[in-house]
């Protein structure tokens, strides 16, 4: 998007707001979001292009606040500051209308604080008509099936406090997999701001390397107890699983968190394994729903130990508790966990004999309250005997706790990271993702 585009939508944002602040009624709120983009989606299937196109989408979601009482109303934003007011101001006088017919809620966060920011994270992108060249130049003879999906992303706030907030990033997203003849796949991910080359076809010639020795005959792994070692993408999968009833203050509140044993300090985890939110990177919005703003870092497990739940202003009054600007679900946004002592070349000759491990699918809690996670290996997974990939296996189902393998029976960290980002397109192309070390692990459970 040219800077001319980016700064018409946010001066008719911005004129929106001073509308809505003249229009409100002395005892209302209200609270306006804005998610937008300008995208193109190229999806591939046998290294061929399937489907293309650009996307330009932008709706806004107002929340009308009065007599503990609140409601919300979606509309599209097309920067035109005529046909988005003459939809806003009809949805405000719809949600005033509607608003006496609803329950009072005890726990309805009003806006509050004055917080301003505006952050423009502009990227070196793939032309449009680039894409399909570059993408595959590296890999016309294989059969390739992905999605890129790369543009500027725009969330933005304001409230009838003065909060006002715009954030705008250039990124993409190339998600896809490599098929054998066989049906079996390794699958990669590359994100970021900057289309990098070079990393590119460093990738993929990796990948190729995966693929000659998934073409070896699969061998069939009991079920047992094996050590393990998981790439980063694996990692960032268990990872995500705390976002759904780990790390939220609410979920421990109400009795669903699986790391409710780690915040009775009747367990704590290995002191290899840290975790924090780490917004440095400019990869998401640091606002909330409400407008709050969430420090650059916060620690929640420090050396195995809970020392911060994801907290958001509407816990907080519920369980007399301090917001740390946590969102709405209170789940993790921009995970980092810290990095360990394993080198690259030392994963093989450190795991000797087991399992490597690079995706994971289908996970779930098995039993939550015991930190217990199933699922499946997928993708480009490997039996290794004395340091040396020996065949590729079916697909295990796994059954183990949290409290195992980053606790007791984690052996360590690798000493690098790799960011493996939201790629989420339902309602518009999901910021953010996990920043993780791959991991190793004793007698991981393997069930089926």
């Amino acid at each position: 998007m040219k800077k001319q585009e980016l700064s018409v939508l946010e001066t008719c944002f911005n004129k929106l707001i001073e509308a809505l602040l003249e229009k409100k009624e002395e005892s209302e709120e209200f609270i306006a979001k804005l998610s937008s983009e300008q995208s193109q989606f190229t999806r591939f299937n046998q290294a061929k292009v399937r489907q293309t196109g650009y996307v330009a989408d932008g709706w806004i979601e107002l929340t009308l606040i009065h007599n503990q009482r609140s409601n919300f109303r979606q509309f599209a934003f097309t920067g035109n500051w005529e046909v988005d007011w003459q939809v806003a101001y009809k949805a405000l006088s719809e949600l005033r209308e509607e608003l006496p017919l609803l329950p009072m809620d005890p726990y309805v966060v009003l806006p509050v604080g004055k917080n301003i920011s505006r952050e423009i994270h502009s990227g070196n992108l793939l032309a449009a008509e680039a894409v399909v060249p570059t993408v595959l130049e590296q890999v016309a003879e294989l059969d390739f099936t992905g999605l890129y999906a790369g543009g500027v992303v725009i969330k933005a706030y304001g409230d009838s406090s003065g909060q006002k907030h715009w954030f705008a990033t250039d990124s993409f997203t190339l998600d896809y997999s490599i098929f054998t003849t066989e049906g079996r796949a390794v699958k990669g991910i590359l994100a970021g701001s900057d289309w990098n080359n070079e990393a590119y076809i460093a990738q993929i010639n990796y990948e190729k390397k995966q693929l000659e020795l998934l073409s070896h005959p699969a061998r069939e792994v009991p079920r047992g107890q094996y050590k393990t070692y998981f790439a980063p993408a694996a990692v960032a999968d268990l990872l995500a699983m705390l976002s759904w009833g780990g790390t939220s203050e609410a979920d421990l509140q109400q009795g669903g968190s699986a790391l409710a044993l780690l915040w009775r300090k009747e367990k704590q985890l290995s002191p290899v394994f840290s975790l924090k939110e780490n917004f440095r990177r400019g990869l998401m919005p640091r606002f909330n729903e409400w407008g709050e703003m969430a420090a650059l870092e916060l620690p929640l497990i420090e050396r195995g130990v809970l020392v911060n739940t994801l907290v958001n202003s509407r816990t907080a009054k519920e369980y007399q508790k301090t917001s740390n600007a946590a969102n709405g679900d209170e789940s993790l946004r921009v995970p980092e966990v810290s990095v360990g002592n394993l080198g690259f070349e030392q994963i093989l000759p450190s795991l000797d004999t087991g399992l490597y491990v690079s995706n994971l699918h289908y996970l779930n809690w098995s039993d939550r309250p015991t930190g217990r996670i199933t699922g499946m290996t997928r993708y480009a997974c490997f039996w290794v005997e004395g340091g040396e990939i020996v065949a590729p296996i079916e697909n295990l189902r796994f059954d183990d706790s949290l409290y195992r393998f980053w606790g007791e029976n984690l052996v360590d960290l690798t000493n690098y990271q790799e960011f493996i980002p939201e790629v989420g397109t339902y309602e518009g192309r999901q910021l953010g993702g996990s920043m993780v070390p791959g991991m190793l692990v004793e007698d991981f459970t393997y069930t089926l």
